[in-house]
């Protein structure tokens, strides 16, 4: 998979909301890479959830990028409800507008890192049009909607055909992200077979009964 350092974006929706100041302070400490927030509007997936007003409120209290997943329909249309700012990750789904290759573009214009996101049943070739302009695939370990699933098998094998699609084509630069049931015994797997960009939730850094920054910790090592 060659030698892309592994990043961890923190899944904000698994976060206890009462005590979100000292979440992102510890998720600082951790040296976090990203905060992941999952934006559901009840159509594209059977969800709602993260919205504008908690990016905002995100945004007034960390530094931290945001890694912002629009699991929303025609996204190409709303891209300008969400405040992206330069250095942030944008992903949006290929099966969630006919004009995917648009809204990449658009937000490519605003200075942040567009991602292409498939669903597990979704084949890679969708991705074939856009590699020109994509700064990483993302790879859905998961149907999407909801945190706490199980890691559908066969995406680990997905995940080592996307990196060869990749590196087949000349695109060994795009990254590719894993989002779903992210835990300690599935990151290195999930390492292994090419990803280096994980969604990290409920199964990992957010795990009951463990601190954040021994979890991230023992992620770090998980994905070396």
């Amino acid at each position: 998979m060659g030698n892309i350092k592994s990043a961890i974006c923190a899944s904000m929706m698994c976060a206890d909301i009462f005590d979100m100041k000292n979440t992102l302070e510890l998720l600082e400490k951790a040296e976090i890479e990203a905060l992941h927030i999952d934006v559901m509007d009840g159509a594209f997936v059977p969800n709602f959830q993260l919205g504008t007003d908690f990016i905002k409120q995100l945004r007034s209290y960390s530094d931290i990028p945001m890694d912002i997943h629009l699991m929303i329909t025609e996204p190409d249309k709303k891209l300008g409800f969400f405040d992206i700012r330069e250095g942030d990750l944008v992903s949006v789904h290929a099966e969630s507008t006919p004009n995917a290759c648009r809204a990449i573009k658009n937000i490519a214009s605003l200075g942040a890192h567009p991602i292409l996101a498939l669903n597990p049943a979704t084949p890679i070739c969708f991705a074939e049009n856009l590699l020109d302009d994509i700064f990483a695939l993302l790879i859905m370990t998961v149907n999407p909607g909801y945190s706490g699933q199980v890691l559908i098998p066969a995406c680990i094998n997905k995940i080592s055909a996307a990196r060869q699609f990749l590196d087949s084509r000349g695109y060994e630069n795009i990254r590719i992200q894993v989002d779903g049931n992210v835990s300690f015994d599935t990151a290195p797997v999930l390492r292994s077979a090419g990803a280096d960009l994980f969604v990290a939730g409920s199964s990992s850094i957010f795990r009951k009964n463990m601190d954040i920054l021994s979890a991230a910790a023992l992620l770090r090592e998980k994905i070396k």
